[in-house]
């Protein structure tokens, strides 16, 4: 005999009523929090950019990102390149303390060639080296990270998953509980990233959008490089559907967030009459990761015809394979964008 459970009239209603109280909680939060929104990067880290309705306690949230973010290094490549993890790990630093985040973050390097970077729950934060390969500076690489930093910024891989419980009265499966709905399967590394952490609504996106531009511009990069390189991807993923990571590509930056994050840099950042552009040491790191890649496909493809690497003492060899000269003072100096008067 098959038992069917059927809740009583007062069961319903005590459900139906608990729902209505939180929707409508969450209703009157966002126009709230939307209408007192600080935008003026003077007041970073003097707000609470992260209220709403939330049922996970930070500290909650940094145990579930940690057990996330290992099952990620267990599965994916990390890189252990001690000049290539310090930079990037270094400019997500910076930027960090230039946010509203509220939890430290530990930032890692994953070598894969398509273009996606993502933060997970509690400051758990990952690079691929894809994003340094297609980025011309070091401003277009911090923002791609200062977006994904406002995520975790602004809770919304927690406050999402809340919205979905209330919706679904279920509780989010987490990586260790099995099964695989509500689960993008990484590309090409079979690792289980729970969706409700990862995929995010058009307002958490835009509100990571205008929160990565302050992060950056706080930090010291020109902002019209976020613009630039999402640009940039739109167009690549156009002429070559795949570039992106299929999780990245999940909020894709359409013409519409595009046109959005530059009045965002119009109307909120008052202009500098310079920015950081890009430094000697992004270029090296590119130099570094190409190269990598290169030594990689030889080896797969067992070519002993192709041209060989070579590393001197330093570590720092050119496109070419060659030894470069040793840096002076001046080439250590970041490029400054100037802006006409």
């Amino acid at each position: 005999m098959k038992l069917i459970y059927k809740p009583s009239s007062f069961a319903r209603t005590v459900l139906a009523l608990t729902t209505a109280f939180f929707i409508t909680q969450q209703a009157m939060i966002v126009p709230a929090m939307a209408g007192k929104k600080k935008t003026d990067p003077e007041d970073i880290g003097n707000r609470d950019v992260g209220k709403g309705v939330n049922f996970y306690s930070i500290e909650k949230e940094i145990g579930m990102g940690k057990q996330m973010a290992q099952e990620v290094e267990r599965q994916a490549k990390i890189v252990d390149d001690p000049i290539i993890a310090e930079y990037v790990n270094r400019v997500g630093q910076n930027l960090v303390r230039n946010s509203d985040a509220k939890v430290p973050f530990t930032i890692k390097v994953i070598d894969a060639e398509d273009i996606n970077a993502f933060a997970l729950p509690g400051g758990f934060f990952f690079v691929q080296t894809g994003v340094l390969m297609n980025a011309d500076n070091e401003a277009e690489l911090a923002g791609v990270m200062a977006h994904e930093i406002a995520h975790v910024a602004a809770r919304h891989g927690t406050r999402q998953a809340s919205r979905g419980q209330i919706a679904s009265y279920a509780s989010l499966p987490l990586i260790f509980m099995g099964g695989m709905a509500g689960y993008a399967i990484y590309q090409g590394m079979g690792i289980l990233v729970p969706l409700g952490f990862l995929k995010f609504t058009r307002g958490f996106e835009a509100e990571a959008d205008l929160l990565g531009l302050q992060y950056m511009y706080k930090a010291g990069y020109d902002p019209g490089s976020f613009v630039d390189f999402f640009e940039k991807i739109q167009s690549l993923e156009k002429r070559k559907p795949g570039t992106m990571s299929k999780l990245f590509s999940s909020h894709p930056p359409t013409d519409d967030r595009i046109k959005a994050s530059q009045e965002s840099i119009q109307r909120y950042l008052k202009e500098k009459p310079e920015y950081v552009l890009t430094t000697s040491e992004f270029n090296d790191v590119k130099t570094r990761i190409m190269a990598m890649h290169s030594r990689r496909k030889v080896d797969d493809v067992k070519d002993a015809g192709r041209p060989t690497l070579r590393r001197n003492p330093n570590g720092q060899i050119d496109a070419n394979g060659d030894e470069k000269a040793p840096k002076t003072d001046s080439d250590e100096r970041p490029t400054l964008k100037r802006r006409d008067p």
